[in-house]
């Protein structure tokens, strides 16, 4: 959650969200160079090329829109050389070799990749976290540069869409304020789904583009793969909106894996074509992982803002879910909890507020004074359609917090949930602050006696350490680590 100011928040839409896209392919022979990608001596930028082209207007017009759902821009030199080498080597077999790309990389823990006509090409440092070499990444990006290619592109649509909590609970409980709804919009897009066909020839032509260029083909299996067990662990990643994942709308099936090796066998047995893994890993080493610290950072069941100076927790068994807007956890029972926080007037008492009009179904003789870790705060009661709520607000030097509970009419566990995830609200002292730090993808060198256990224990900040550990290097159940392997983990150093 980034840090807010102004008018309070008003209704919130209950949406449902589709999603991007991203894909696989790559292969073919010898190791891949820096001087594989030469810049061109009379170079064309995607502005010369597009000016009088009406999609390519369109995606550019786009990108700002896709900037505020992902984060924004995600700055690191390096890893940009890196993503630029891999598109390079691709752009070398492309159809259209007049084509130039402009490569942005999002500052997004979800694992997503998608091109836009004009060249257009996005990727997520989520993405970038979990492959594990450059030919993976050449499958993801060379597939999507393949709906572009094959005009796929004109059956996405853009929509804005609100952020959701638990349905249509919040939509319930929260006051009409046209002028703060404002201020929930996340601009998330909503892109439509391609069809199984054109998602089928996307995975054709980027693993023979792929392979062209020198990859290793069967990189496109082995992501699909890996998305799959990613699946399982995105709540850990910090990257828990699964509408802004591409397997939101890319199908993983076994079927789809078996027809991107059968594309991969064109071009020979598993191991022909280069991966480029110790390039790969030069580059996102040190890439940050999950949540930025302009957000928060979750860890475990509690939820710490060291920019904000402040902390909560939530049951065990919810999951926390951390945006821009908001954060939000849901748990057993259907129930679910929303933090927030809204700017008003010093002079206004918090008992004032909460009957200022922005709760509905608030049952007034519920209001009351508490204070929580010393600082003021008021709570109160409220039912509609179906849910009651507990709201507590908390006034922390010029800001006021607030946190929603929620829970259907027959549930029993409203009153216990509410009471400890308010009690648990408070102010991070100067030395909390200080020792929040993001996490990032460091790479090591497996040391003799070490096991993927043993490895996977030192990470911090993260939970299912082992599982994570796995999924991040590719690693088969059962499958070991050697001494002297190149590895990744997730630590705050």
């Amino acid at each position: 959650m980034r840090a807010f100011g102004g008018a309070a928040i008003g209704r919130v839409a209950a949406v449902s969200l589709l999603a991007l896209a991203a894909g696989c392919q790559s292969i073919s022979g010898g190791a891949l160079t820096e001087s594989a990608f030469r810049p061109s001596e009379n170079p064309v930028t995607v502005d010369t090329v597009t000016r009088n082209d009406r999609l390519a207007a369109l995606a550019k017009s786009q990108h700002p829109r896709i900037l505020a759902t992902y984060g924004g821009e995600y700055s690191d030199p390096k890893l940009e050389r890196m993503v630029a080498k891999v598109v390079g080597n691709l752009t070398t077999v492309s159809s259209n070799p007049g084509q130039s790309y402009r490569i942005t990389i999002l500052n997004s823990p979800n694992v997503n990749a998608f091109a836009l006509p004009g060249g257009y090409l996005y990727v997520t440092r989520g993405l970038l976290a979990l492959a594990n070499d450059s030919a993976e990444l050449a499958a993801v990006i060379s597939h999507e540069m393949g709906h572009v290619t094959a005009n796929h592109g004109l059956a996405r649509q853009q929509k804005e869409a609100e952020e959701v909590l638990a349905g249509r609970v919040v939509s319930d409980v929260l006051g009409d304020n046209p002028g703060a709804k404002v201020a929930l919009i996340r601009g998330k897009l909503r892109l439509a789904q391609f069809s199984r066909n054109q998602e089928l020839e996307a995975d054709s032509i980027g693993i023979k583009s792929s392979g062209l260029a020198g990859f290793d083909p069967y990189a496109a299996a082995r992501f699909l793969q890996s998305m799959a067990a990613y699946t399982d662990l995105r709540s850990v990643s910090g990257a828990t909106d699964a509408s802004l994942d591409f397997l939101a709308s890319h199908p993983n099936t076994p079927q789809r894996i078996e027809l991107a090796e059968r594309h991969a066998r064109q071009f020979g047995q598993p191991g022909v074509g280069a991966r480029d893994r110790d390039s790969f890993l030069a580059g996102i080493d040190g890439l940050l992982f999950g949540d930025t610290p302009e957000e928060g950072f979750v860890r475990g069941n509690t939820f710490l803002h060291p920019r904000l100076g402040v902390s909560f927790s939530v049951p065990e068994g919810f999951v926390i879910d951390n945006t821009a807007a908001a954060v939000t956890a849901t748990g057993p029972g259907d129930m679910a909890v929303r933090f927030d926080g809204v700017t008003i007037d010093p002079g206004t008492s918090l008992e004032a507020y909460l009957r200022s009009g922005w709760v509905a179904g608030l049952d007034p003789s519920s209001i009351r004074a508490v204070r929580i870790n010393g600082n003021e705060a008021a709570r109160a009661r409220a039912t509609a359609e179906g849910w009651k709520f507990d709201i507590t607000v908390v006034r922390a030097g010029a800001q006021v917090y607030r946190l929603l509970t929620a829970a259907p009419l027959a549930s029993t566990a409203l009153e216990t949930v509410a009471d400890g995830v308010g009690n648990s609200f408070k102010l991070l002292s100067p030395q909390e602050r200080a020792s929040l730090k993001p996490l990032r993808i460091r790479v090591v060198t497996v040391q003799p006696g070490q096991t993927a256990g043993s490895i996977a224990a030192s990470m911090i900040g993260v939970e299912r350490k082992l599982d994570l550990f796995r999924v991040l290097n590719g690693l088969a159940p059962g499958a070991t680590v050697s001494a002297g392997d190149k590895v990744k983990i997730v630590t705050d150093r």
